[in-house]
């Protein structure tokens, strides 16, 4: 097989020849087709998550057929196409993996973090987090379903069921996200980069009621903000921006600082809370959803090599919905 690995954190991705490994007990192998570029590989790849890991294969919204399969793997068969998602492992036992809170267990793998991931050709996983995707669908337009549609979907749970839904950072979550609650009836205000008017007319053209800078108030208070953007800063533009009794629910498992702001700000029973990772059964729930909503999914497409690209990309906003890696 093959792979961009991350040998040094902080530095680029080097392509690499590495044996073929077997799955053991409970693992199943998987032929990577299309696997999505995401924000978190931006910080597996800066060192900016705790523990920092290399060696490391980063990407974790892979979409491939199964090839072979360990022993003890039970309802998954070689040539079917699944997704394997962000959440690679949970130990099922501890408090949380007891208390259906999976995605907080104590002893947890993440996929192209603390397990190898899928910017390679073939990829190792844990069978019970591989979701069966069927054949609908095209694996590059599967991809970002994986992370970006997941966390979105987890996100807009958190968020309840407010009708007016502010999204801050209009990326790869966001453009999937903003379809679903469309979908739902509820109306979607977009915050991009100030002055961006690419993306705020990408948002407007996927039926954003309103889209602006992170820099501007929307037109009516909204019911809750869901911030995708990496960006400390926006916690206190977000939480003026909702609603006495509204909810701010930061999307990322990183962010910068977040800046101190007068009480005022969080005051009349507004909330912030954070979502942590995903449990299957979110999967299960948005992937047997996401069909029956169409959503379509902006992508770019880049070889495998091109894996450095793509980041740089990303980093730097070049384009619209998703950066895809296709081997």
């Amino acid at each position: 097989m093959q792979a961009m690995v991350l040998k040094k954190v902080g530095a680029a991705l080097e392509w690499t020849d590495l044996a073929d490994r077997k799955p053991e007990a409970g693992e199943i192998r998987i032929k990577v087709a299309a696997c999505g570029v995401c924000h978190t590989d931006l910080h597996v790849v800066d060192g900016e998550l705790p523990h920092p890991q290399a060696p490391i294969i980063p990407g974790h919204e892979i979409v491939g057929r199964i090839d072979a399969v360990g022993p003890n793997v039970e309802g998954l068969s070689i040539g079917e196409r699944v997704g394997i998602p962000w959440l690679g492992h949970t130990c099922g036992v501890c408090p949380y993996c007891m208390g259906n809170q999976e995605n907080l267990c104590d002893r947890p793998l993440f996929t192209g973090y603390t397990r190898d991931g899928g910017f390679a050709t073939a990829t190792i996983v844990d069978a019970r987090f591989a979701f069966p995707l069927g054949e609908t669908g095209s694996d590059v337009s599967l991809a970002p379903l994986l992370c970006a549609g997941l966390i979105g979907w987890r996100s807009l749970v958190i968020a309840g069921a407010g009708k007016k839904l502010g999204l801050y950072g209009f990326g790869a979550a966001a453009h999937i996200i903003a379809q679903v609650a469309k979908w739902q009836g509820r109306s979607v205000f977009a915050f991009t980069r100030p002055r961006d008017a690419a993306t705020q007319a990408f948002a407007r053209d996927l039926g954003a009621a309103w889209a602006g800078g992170s820099d501007e108030m929307p037109p009516e208070l909204l019911d809750a903000a869901i911030i995708f953007a990496t960006v400390g800063n926006l916690v206190p533009v977000a939480l003026k921006a909702v609603r006495k009794g509204g909810r701010v629910v930061c999307a990322g498992i990183h962010m910068s600082d977040i800046p101190g702001f007068p009480y005022r700000v969080l005051w009349e029973e507004r909330q912030l809370v954070s979502v942590a990772n995903l449990t299957r059964q979110d999967g299960i729930d948005f992937l047997h959803l996401a069909p029956k909503i169409g959503i379509v999914t902006k992508t770019t497409s880049y070889p495998l090599q091109k894996a450095n690209q793509a980041l740089a990309d990303l980093r730097a906003g070049r384009f619209e919905g998703a950066a895809v890696l296709v081997p």
